[in-house]
């Protein structure tokens, strides 16, 4: 193989921006239309089993592609990937905006889903390289991911905004902006990226591509045919591993999981966004449906845990872990985030925002301020660097596997309650059972 020479750079801070801001338009992505779900059926007579797709087209690509993203990442050059990720979301963002009907729509954000997923493992491969390991590497990662961890609730509110006083185009416009302002500096704030020459694993990607998105699909669609494409999505997977197994530059080297960091971080980054995520989904439906919010006041109520999540991990978990170690906030964090979410099961049908809502909220974000950092770091420890973009891949995909699989569990949890409300307590009692069995796991694994 042949290490491709990078350029140095002495601009941290612009650095940091860029890919700050490339995380938040791959995060934001995913929410940022759930508040305009009901324009846009009502613009092109989309029924509901229809307008999901809106969401999941991005979920399906996004997750499906992130390994291929990650490697095409250590082989190419991290910064060049990275470019043709965020060209490719902001290309399909602006066909989104103009789409004369649905069909144009769901395509525009099935590609907006793989933009993302070439642009996400890179900017994390590219973070590590601007950014020395010790204390400063942690400064960047707590900044890093505070804006991820706040960017999809964050969606959500300013889809919502938008939305109600710009119509739902405005949305995608919006994304269009913040990808020309990602592309216009990036050159200017990031290095090259090291890549290193070598074959792709076609038969790894397209198996494991197709695994991972027929498992989104799956979890995601529900009905009779669930089952089945679930199945299919085992198949390709085992066929993933098998090759994965055989190959001698594989797409994604089995080794990494030989590294208890990597397991613990990919542990936490499943269970973190199964419960927040949980909340994010029943939150509108409590608010709205039984408190009487509008979308716009019901992304506002999600403020408090957005600014926790950005303050904690923005100003505090930076300086914690060079005190502690990645595992003893991953441990803290899912408490926090279990004890949050278990908190929203005193929720009554006419609650109160300060005494019933709002304190959940804040420590869900407190232990996910600490928890977002604190696993993307332990998910790069003991890794080689030209693996970096995989291994961070690897994490997002737990991310997306909670957030779809571990989410629609907690669905079907709620729909065996009594009635509604007595359904949503018991999925906040399920991710919060989930989290703390997570935290005693992640806390009794021999340290290496």
């Amino acid at each position: 193989m042949t290490t491709l020479a990078t350029t140095p750079r002495h601009r941290p801070g612009l650095a940091l921006g860029v890919l700050a801001g490339a995380l938040a338009l791959d995060l934001s992505g995913m929410a940022v239309l759930n508040a305009s779900l009901p324009s846009v059926g009502a613009r092109f007579g989309l029924a509901d089993t229809s307008l999901q797709w809106v969401m999941t087209a991005y979920s399906v690509t996004f997750a499906g592609f992130l390994l291929v993203g990650g490697r095409l990442a250590d082989v190419f050059g991290r910064r060049r990937v990275f470019e043709v990720g965020v060209a490719l979301f902001t290309v399909a963002a602006v066909a989104g905006a103009l789409a004369p009907d649905g069909a144009v729509l769901l395509g525009a954000r099935a590609v907006q889903g793989i933009g993302a997923a070439l642009s996400g493992p890179a900017a994390l491969a590219l973070l590590t390289e601007v950014f020395p390991a010790g204390p400063e590497r942690s400064r960047a990662l707590g900044v890093y991911a505070a804006v991820g961890a706040a960017s999809f609730s964050g969606g959500m509110l300013l889809g919502g905004v938008l939305t109600e006083f710009l119509g739902w185009r405005s949305v995608l416009w919006f994304s269009v902006a913040l990808g020309v302002i990602v592309l216009a500096v990036t050159r200017a704030g990031l290095p090259d990226g090291a890549g290193r020459r070598g074959p792709l694993d076609m038969a790894g990607a397209i198996s494991g591509t197709l695994g991972l998105a027929l498992l989104v699909v799956g979890v995601s669609w529900g009905g009779e045919w669930a089952w089945a494409v679930i199945g299919a999505a085992v198949v390709f997977l085992v066929l993933f591993v098998v090759r994965e197994r055989r190959t001698a530059d594989p797409l994604l080297p089995l080794s990494l999981f030989r590294l208890s960091s990597v397991r613990l971080a990919t542990t936490a980054a499943f269970l973190q966004y199964t419960a927040s995520v949980g909340i994010v989904f029943f939150a509108p439906l409590y608010l709205q449906g039984m408190l009487g919010y509008s979308p716009v006041e019901s992304g506002l109520a999600l403020v408090p845990m957005s600014l926790t999540v950005f303050l904690t991990a923005t100003f505090a978990t930076g300086r914690l872990l060079t005190k502690y170690s990645p595992r003893t906030l991953m441990v803290t964090g899912l408490i926090l985030i279990g004890a949050g979410t278990a908190l929203w099961m005193t929720t009554p049908p006419h609650g109160n925002y300060v005494l019933h809502v709002m304190p959940g909220l804040v420590i869900s974000g407190l232990g996910q301020g600490l928890n977002f950092p604190a696993m993307t770091t332990a998910g790069l420890t003991g890794v080689p660097p030209h693996q970096h973009a995989v291994a961070g891949a690897v994490n997002v995909v737990a991310q997306q596997i909670g957030s779809s699989a571990g989410v629609a569990a907690l669905v079907l949890v709620a729909a065996t309650g009594d009635n509604r409300l007595g359904g949503y307590h018991l999925a906040y009692l399920a991710a919060a059972i989930a989290c703390a069995i997570g935290a005693a796991a992640l806390a009794m694994v021999r340290r290496p």
